[in-house]
């Protein structure tokens, strides 16, 4: 697998050091670019998923478990002055890379960017939509319906 610069998976609430959510989603399309076949793109995203900071026990609560996922999945959702910052955790590896991609383009920015991007279209220009399974399909629609809420509320 084509070797790629380390980028951030987590964005913490010091977003002002990245970039804008329209070049960042550029950014990874570029990358999954680079990448060969979908079995490399996988295996990315999986290295992705790795490279999120594991979950406190504190935080894998009910409340924080996103439904509608066949894997079990928390999304943790921090309120900053005009931002929104997002934290998640899988036991799948896949969905824990999905997770990443989403925290990625989402994490960190303001209510009116999520509300601006859709994911799904992300993913289709990456060439994986093509390649989930429906229930991975149905986790991550779930997890883009989490995020998009607390950006509507």
């Amino acid at each position: 697998m084509l070797a790629l610069p380390p980028r951030p998976h987590y964005v913490g609430p010091d977003m002002t050091a990245h970039s804008d959510i329209h070049s960042e989603i550029e950014d990874i399309v570029d990358e999954f670019d680079l990448l060969g076949d979908w079995e490399e793109r996988y295996k990315y995203l999986i290295d992705m998923g790795k490279a999120l900071p594991d979950m406190p026990e504190s935080d894998r609560t009910d409340a924080n478990k996103v439904k509608g996922c066949v894997s079990q999945v928390w999304l943790v959702t921090e309120p900053g002055k005009d931002t929104l910052t997002f934290r998640a955790d899988s036991d799948a590896h896949i969905v824990r890379g999905l997770a990443a991609l989403l925290l990625r383009v989402y994490s960190g920015r303001s209510p009116a960017d999520i509300l601006s991007v859709d994911a799904r279209e992300v993913l289709k220009r990456i060439g994986l939509s093509e390649h989930l399974s429906p229930q991975r399909s149905n986790g991550l629609t779930s997890m883009i319906g989490r995020i998009r809420a607390a950006a509507e509320a």
